[in-house]
Parts: structure tokens; C-alpha cells; sequence
């Protein structure tokens, strides 16, 4: 509802003090005429009514009326009309009406998604002039403003709309706003500057301290915020702690008892499978290096290598038409393997049998068992996700002693933890990371989702990049679903990031690009913008016959600029064939001295490319894991040496590691925000959903060598 303002007059002549009121007391309806011979106005009339009386009235009663309907008008969505109102708003106003166009023009270009326009026209606002409800709509033009890209400034904002919020709910979420900007700064923050009297910022930055100085030991940081709520009574977190901050005083530890390891140790997926339990054996057995799986030998097809019964071939290699790679979340080629079907050994599985479940030695159980002891203490039994249906499996598991479950591997399997046993993934009594993540994700309070995805990579390059200053990203992907579901993880997190348009350029297999360079045509550098359902801003909006039309960063843009500004990113997506193509079609078409910066995925990294292929990949940045960027080389040499050179696996076994880091720090995860976990796949942390998000390592070729980037 519009606020209002009391319009008085004596005589035709407006008192001055009015203006001050502007649009801001408390006037519901339209009432009598005072005894003092002032007239009310209505707030909450339409826009039409206040161009009426606009028409009707002279001189600076004309103005205010004016002012109203601009107002109107802008929450009508009626935006031309706005704007022809402000235009036609006399030149010269006095301070008071002054105030309330330049509140209008902020709220205008708000509005019509102009965020810097509207920064623009709040910049010039004394804002020690305004009353209460003014210094809240200024603070409310200030947060939308600036809500795309975290600042001091927007905390500054949020601190000072606090007090003029009445309604608790309010309150509650300008509290977690403020806290959700603050954990979002760009790190570090010793550079921060405040001023010295601004004892609720400083009161705000130092539980940031608390937070980040504590967060990884929850008994600490709970001790660590009660203490910080002593020192500062009176900040508003003090009395009504952030919701992040308030689950951690909530927080409740679990210790982890029995594990279910869901896995299809038959069929093509059988591959990845025994990567990752060999991961986790090594993991759970404290080994730094592979020391309890001996090399594979090619030879023994049928075994893995830690004794796994495998009926699909050569352990260690991908089976054919399947990939082991990074395309996207493991699954076999065609269809999974269904644990309603017979395994791929063609032995039937009825529903009344028991399902077969191995400890990590391989040895088959047929029961209740105790795994082979290991470091940890804890029993771990292995249980065939191709043999039965999962809700079979996890009711066995539960009987037999298990509190956390590890899997399913495959996506369609993680979708029946909701469509074929809710009771069990929902009760709360089993905890599940989930080593793949569901098309439609469900919020439950006992699962986790962890996976090895294009979609990771992609959030985090985009992260990457915009922490480098970059503006005008192009994606140069390959054709089919791949390629569209980098672009959309990447704009969704390039826009969350504060960026603006992302572009997109699509390539076909290394045959076409061989074409390319044979018929001169290269690779052009070209974009047209992602489509992204988050960026309405870029849309073009129509009301009353008029178009406001979309920002001009629209159009295909290449590295030698346009009216949105030059490309000066390439995030690639390519194998290593292809980007061998690809790399140097760009050096001959961009001047070395243009600031166009290249960045790759895992999916064109090989740890022992050779040295011609290295100098030829001359600047390029790329991301992949911790283990296979150096982080234990001993390490990575044995797995290497294991899986004959197939790093796709290597990735796998650490993703089986790294299942084992987050099945112990489980609770911390589910609980405790921004908490993280170095491992072998990356920096581990968790979105609200706990879905496992990996912040990967980043290097960049220089003088034919791999070096950290910066």
C-alpha cells in the first residue's frame, strides 16, 4: 500500500512544512475537510486518480499530485507513463520535492532493472534530510540496488533499514540478508574500512571473525558466538541470532556406527563402482597412499583390485560406449542397470531372496557380518544396487546394523530414494549421502548429495572468473546436453556472482573442426547470450504499447568489443583432441596484446600430457582436483599406475575417499553453514539442500609448465 501525506492549505497557499510529508504519513482513505481547512488525501488511490487531480490543480499542488501518480504508477507497472511523468516534472524543485524525484528516479530505474541508475540517483540524496519512512524507502532502493553484487555499502544498507522494520518476520529476514551478504564478501576482508561510528558494523564484521575463525569445530563456535553476544547486547544479531547462526546453537553431533556402501558391482557401471570402493577401503584404512590394493593386473579380467567379484570385463577399463569421464553424473550408456532386473551375469534376482551384500574385503556375507577390522572401527558392508530394489537393500541395511548409507551411484536409483521408499530416505533414522543428485532436487533433512558433475565444475569456473574481474564471458561448448547444461550452471552462478550476460558458442566434433582450420574459417569468437530464467533483466518489457527495451548487451559480441563490451573470458569445454584444436585457432585470431583470458575444464586436463602439448596451451587456466593437481603426488602416482593412465577413475577413487570425509563430517555438513572439508576432490562445502559443492583447484600453463594460478 502506497503511504500517504496530509496536503494542507489556507487560502491557495501550500504549507511549506507539507513536503516534507510527502507521500510518507499515515493516511489510509480520504477524509473530511479539517476544521484547520486542510484536505487528506488518499494513499491508496490508483494512478489514474492522482493524473486527475494532476490535471485539476495548478502551481506546486499540481507537483505533488504529480509525484504521487509517478509513484503510482511505478507500482502499477505502468513504467512509460512513469517516465513521461518524471520528465515532465518542473526543472526547478525546492530540496523537499527535490528529495522525492531523485527517490523516484532510483525507484524508477529499479524498476526497469537498472540497478546503476538507480545507484546513480541515490548518490545524490542527503540522507540526513530524510524522515523515518524515507530513510526506509531509501534503504530499500539501496539493498535492490545492490543485492546483485555483496559490498559493505549493501551491509551498510540492510544495518540501517533495521530499526524502521516493525513486523518481526521483517526483521528476521533483514537479519539473514545481512548476515548472507556479509559471509559472501569477497575474502579477505583485513582491508575492510569502516567508520568509527559505526559500532553495528563493526559489532557485524566481528562475528564474521567469530564465524570464520570457529566454524570448523561447532562446540567452539557455539562457545564463540554466546561470547560475542555478551560483548555486543544491543546489535540486533544479538538479540535475534541469524537463522545460519541460530541451527548452529541447535547443533547435535552423531557419531557414525554401521555403513551401507550402495553400489552395482555388476553391469557397465560396475567400473566406477570399484573405483570408488577402492577409494573409500583407503580412506577408511587412514592410507595416504594405495598400499592395501595391489596394482591391477590386465590379465585377471573378472577381479578388482581389492577382490570385488565383477562380471563385465576388465576391471579398470570403461566398458565400451561408456564413460567414466566427466560428461555429466555416472550413469551406464543407454539405461542404468535396474535393480528390479536380473544382473548382468543372468542370474535371477526374485524379490523374495536375500540380497547379497560383501564387506570392503569382497567376501560375500548372506547375512549379518562383521567387515574385516580396519582403522576406523567402523562396519562398512558393500551392498549390490544391481541385484534388488533399493528399498530392499536399504531396509537389509538397517536391519543389519547401518546409520549412514553411501549411494546409490546411479541417478535413477537416487530418484527412488523419494518415488519408491519415501518412508525410508524421509524417517530420519538413515543418513544418506547420495553419490549422484536428482534432475528436481528434494529438500530432505537426512540426505546429502555428492557428485562428480559438469554443473560443479561450471559454478565454480564461473566463480572463478568473476573473482578475477572478468565481465564478458563466452562459453565455447560442444552441441547436445552437455553443452546446455554448463550454460546453465555456469549464467546461474555467473548472475548470483553479480555478473551480467554470459554467452554462448557452440562447436561440433574434432572432424568439423579440423574442417575449419582446413578451410580458414576458425573459430570466430562470437556469442549470442544464454538464455537464463534468472536474468530477467535482460528481457525487453512491453506495457500500455510502449517497450522499454532490454539492456544493450544483447547482441553477439566478439573480443573486438560491441556496444555490451568486449569479450575478455572463454570458459572451453573440450576433451583434450579438441582443445588441442581449438587453442591455437584462437591464438591466430586474437592480438596477444587483447585481455582475452582462456579457461578449461577437467575435461581437457591430462596430468602427463607431453611437453609440445603444454607449450601449445601457453596461458590457459583449468580447473580439476586437488589429487590430480599435485596435492599427493605419491599418491596419484600409484592410483595412476593402478588404473593404466585413466584419470577419469582416478577421479572417481578420490571421489570414494572424499565420500568417506563427508560420511564422518555428515552432521557438520547438514548443520553448520559454510562449514568445509579439504579433500581430494576439492574444498568441500554445502548449499542450504546439502548438495555437496567442490571448489576445485585452478592452474595455468606458463612456459610449458602447470603452475598455480592467481
Amino acid at each position: 500500500m502506497l503511504s500517504s501525506y496530509v496536503l494542507g492549505f489556507k487560502t491557495g497557499r501550500l504549507l511549506p512544512v507539507v513536503l516534507a510529508s510527502l507521500i510518507l504519513a499515515a493516511c489510509t482513505a480520504q477524509g473530511p475537510e479539517s476544521q484547520t481547512g486542510r484536505a487528506a488525501i488518499p494513499a491508496n488511490a490508483n494512478a489514474d486518480y492522482y493524473l486527475q487531480q494532476m490535471q485539476q490543480s495548478n502551481n506546486d499542488t499540481k507537483t505533488d499530485y504529480q509525484l504521487l501518480a509517478i509513484r503510482a504508477l511505478i507500482k502499477e507497472g505502468r513504467l512509460p507513463q512513469a517516465q513521461q511523468q518524471l520528465a515532465a516534472l518542473p526543472p526547478q524543485l525546492d530540496a523537499a520535492r527535490q528529495r522525492e524525484r531523485l527517490l523516484l528516479s532510483a525507484e524508477f530505474a529499479l524498476a526497469s532493472h537498472q540497478p546503476q541508475s538507480a545507484a546513480a540517483a541515490l548518490q545524490q540524496i542527503d540522507i540526513a534530510s530524510l524522515d523515518a519512512p524515507q530513510r526506509l524507502r531509501f534503504a530499500q532502493a539501496m539493498i535492490a540496488a545492490g543485492q546483485s553484487r555483496p559490498s559493505l555499502d549493501l551491509v551498510r544498507a540492510y544495518i540501517a533499514q533495521a530499526p524502521l522494520l516493525s513486523d518481526p518476520a521483517a526483521r528476521q529476514q533483514n537479519i539473514d540478508k545481512t548476515w548472507q551478504t556479509l559471509v559472501s564478501l569477497p575474502s579477505p576482508q583485513s582491508n575492510l574500512v569502516i567508520n568509527a561510528d559505526e559500532n553495528v558494523l563493526q559489532g557485524w564484521l566481528d562475528l564474521l571473525r567469530v564465524y570464520q575463525d570457529n566454524r570448523q569445530d561447532p562446540t567452539l563456535l557455539q562457545a564463540a558466538i554466546k561470547d560475542w553476544q555478551t560483548r555486543y547486547p544491543q546489535n540486533p544479531a544479538a538479540k535475534t541470532l541469524p537463522t545460519p547462526l541460530s541451527q548452529v546453537q541447535n547443533y547435535a553431533s552423531s557419531s557414525v556406527g554401521g555403513i551401507a556402501l550402495l553400489l552395482p558391482l555388476n553391469g557397465q557401471a560396475q567400473v566406477f563402482s570399484n573405483a570408488i570402493q577402492q577409494g573409500f577401503s583407503a580412506a577408511k584404512n587412514g592410507l595416504t597412499t594405495q598400499q592395501s590394493a595391489p596394482e591391477q593386473d590386465p590379465s585377471a579380467a573378472g577381479q578388482s583390485a581389492d577382490g570385488v567379484t565383477q562380471n563385465d570385463g576388465t576391471a579398470g577399463t570403461a566398458p565400451a560406449g561408456g564413460s567414466a569421464n566427466q560428461d555429466g553424473p555416472v550413469t551406464a550408456p543407454g539405461t542404468g542397470p535396474d535393480p528390479a532386473a536380473s544382473g548382468a551375469d543372468g542370474q535371477a534376482s526374485a524379490a523374495g531372496t536375500t540380497p547379497q551384500a560383501t564387506t570392503l574385503s569382497g567376501q560375500s556375507t548372506g547375512g549379518p557380518s562383521t567387515a574385516t577390522p580396519a582403522a576406523s572401527g567402523v562396519q562398512v558392508k558393500v551392498y549390490d544396487t544391481s541385484s534388488q530394489p533399493l528399498p530392499a537393500l536399504l531396509a537389509q541395511a538397517q536391519r543389519e546394523g547401518a546409520s549412514m548409507i553411501i549411494g546409490p551411484l546411479l541417478k535413477n536409483d537416487v530418484e527412488r530414494l523419494y518415488n519408491d521408499n519415501p518412508g525410508a530416505a524421509s524417517a530420519g533414522t538413515l543418513n544418506i549421502l547420495a553419490l549422484n543428485q536428482p534432475e528436481h532436487l528434494q529438500s530432505r533433512p537426512n540426505i546429502c548429495y555428492f557428485a562428480l558433475s559438469p554443473e560443479d565444475e561450471a559454478r565454480d569456473a564461473a566463480n572463478h572468473i568473476h573473482q578475477q574481474g572478468r565481465q564478458q564471458p563466452l562459453l565455447l561448448l560442444p552441441r547436445g546436453a552437455l553443452g546446455d547444461r554448463v550454460a546453465k550452471a555456469f549464467s546461474d552462478a555467473w548472475h548470483q556472482a553479480g555478473g551480467a550476460t554470459v554467452l554462448e558458442q557452440r562447436f561440433g566434433s574434432s572432424a568439423e573442426l579440423k574442417q575449419n582450420i582446413n578451410s580458414g574459417a576458425g573459430i570466430q569468437l562470437t556469442g549470442t547470450p544464454v538464455a537464463a530464467s534468472e536474468a530477467p533483466a535482460n528481457a525487453a518489457v512491453t506495457i500500455a504499447g510502449l517497450t522499454i527495451p532490454a539492456p544493450q548487451d544483447n547482441g553477439a559480441v566478439s573480443p573486438s568489443g560491441s556496444a555490451g563490451g568486449s569479450i575478455d573470458a572463454v570458459y572451453i569445454i573440450a576433451t583434450h583432441d579438441e582443445l588441442a584444436l581449438i587453442k591455437p585457432m584462437i591464438d591466430m585470431r586474437v592480438s596477444s596484446r587483447a585481455r582475452l583470458a582462456l579457461y578449461g575444464s577437467s575435461r581437457s586436463y591430462q596430468a602427463d600430457a607431453g611437453p609440445d602439448y603444454r607449450l601449445e596451451m601457453e596461458g590457459l587456466e583449468f580447473s580439476d582436483i586437488p589429487l590430480l593437481t599435485g596435492a599427493n603426488p605419491a599418491l596419484l602416482s600409484q592410483i595412476s599406475a593402478q588404473f593404466h593412465g585413466d584419470y577419469s577413475l582416478v577421479r572417481l577413487y578420490a571421489m570414494g575417499m572424499d565420500a568417506w570425509t563427508l560420511a564422518n563430517h555428515f552432521s557438520e555438513m547438514r548443520q553448520i553453514p559454510g562449514f568445509q572439508v579439504a579433500g581430494e576432490t576439492g574444498t568441500l562445502s554445502a548449499t542450504p539442500d546439502c548438495v555437496i559443492n567442490r571448489t576445485l583447484s585452478w592452474l595455468k600453463y606458463q612456459r610449458g609448465q602447470p603452475i598455480a594460478a592467481q
